[in-house]
């Protein structure tokens, strides 16, 4: 399956600008094995993706090199806002001199950079996306107004792809041992490693680190416009069509499901028809996901979804790869 790159559509300056952000590749390497294990201890407490919090952090500043973090030890470009009752500094941003936390320690700023995410309203919605789904992360970082730049999605996308961050997520969620030697190398082309193996970390008998799977809210919520819930194994449909006055048959149609009567898996169950489409372009395959996982965690319906990347039902993808959710 071919893969295919938002980025390589955007505009030449784009393009210059990703390749040429006063990144050094050696700094960003630098960085990684500096703040990785600030951020796994981040996502264990949070859930939020150590990918994203590593190449935001990557981006933000500029690999550690720039003027804000060497002043201010911030990590994550927050500003003072009116909560903050902490020590600031003054820097040229959007407007010139503006106020920007500052911290005594980096540990400070990935702190509160996770505090300031989990406080927010505007951003809870990204805590329902997958951990391991960190396109949909940073898309959704960009739509809830964490930064200006229309193109900080690919940016973040890049980060992670280039330098192999993906695997500090997995280290995270007790998917793959940490040994302290982990690869930079970048994932564009083969398979991330999948639970209870790694070809990139290397194994010495040191204890995973493990943390609970993303929790879906209570009841009711929304998933791509459509009301959903989230189910245990053991589960009957029918009772579940009784609870919510949906005939039975509706209810497996809306699920992309034959007819049975108990479930055996945890999953997402929909209350109405999936959409044909979704807001956003794509979703990254994570290791271990089917089709029909992807298409329940997304939202839409499975034959839409195997029409627009011209699959066929029983199609393995592979981890890494982009599932259209959008037609071209």
């Amino acid at each position: 399956m071919k893969r295919w790159f938002p980025f390589v559509l955007v505009p030449i300056a784009c393009l210059v600008f990703l390749r040429s952000s006063g990144q050094d590749s050696s700094d960003i390497e630098i960085y990684i094995a500096t703040y990785k294990d600030l951020a796994i201890a981040e996502m264990q407490r949070s859930g939020i993706p150590s990918a994203i919090i590593l190449a935001q952090g990557i981006h933000e500043t500029e690999a550690g090199t720039s003027e804000l973090v060497k002043k201010s030890n911030n990590h994550f470009g927050i500003k003072c806002k009116n909560s903050w009752n902490g020590s600031v500094v003054y820097h040229d941003d959007d407007e010139r001199g503006e106020c920007f936390r500052s911290y005594e320690k980096p540990e400070d700023s990935y702190r509160d950079h996770t505090d300031f995410l989990k406080s927010s309203p505007r951003y809870a919605f990204l805590f329902k996306f997958d951990p391991m789904d960190y396109a949909s992360w940073a898309y959704g970082l960009k739509k809830a107004g964490y930064a200006t730049n229309v193109h900080y999605p690919q940016i973040l996308i890049k980060l992670i792809e280039d330098y192999n961050l993906q695997q500090y997520t997995l280290i995270a969620m007790g998917k793959i041992k940490y040994s302290g030697e982990i690869s930079i190398e970048g994932t564009q082309g083969r398979d991330l490693p999948h639970a209870g193996t790694s070809e990139t970390v290397k194994q010495r008998g040191t204890a995973s680190v493990r943390m609970p799977p993303p929790q879906y809210p209570e009841g009711e919520f929304v998933i791509n416009n459509t009301k959903v819930i989230y189910v245990h194994s053991g589960t009957s449909l029918l009772a579940v069509a009784d609870q919510y006055h949906i005939p039975l048959s509706r209810l497996t149609d809306f699920n992309d499901m034959k007819t049975e009567n108990v479930l055996e898996i945890d999953q997402l169950l929909f209350l109405q028809r999936k959409r044909k489409l979704c807001d956003h372009e794509f979703h990254v395959v994570q290791p271990g996901e089917s089709l029909y996982q992807i298409c329940q965690k997304e939202g839409i319906r499975f034959d839409s979804m195997l029409e627009i990347n011209k699959l066929s039902p029983g199609s393995q993808p592979v981890p890494g790869d982009k599932i259209m959710l959008q037609p071209d």
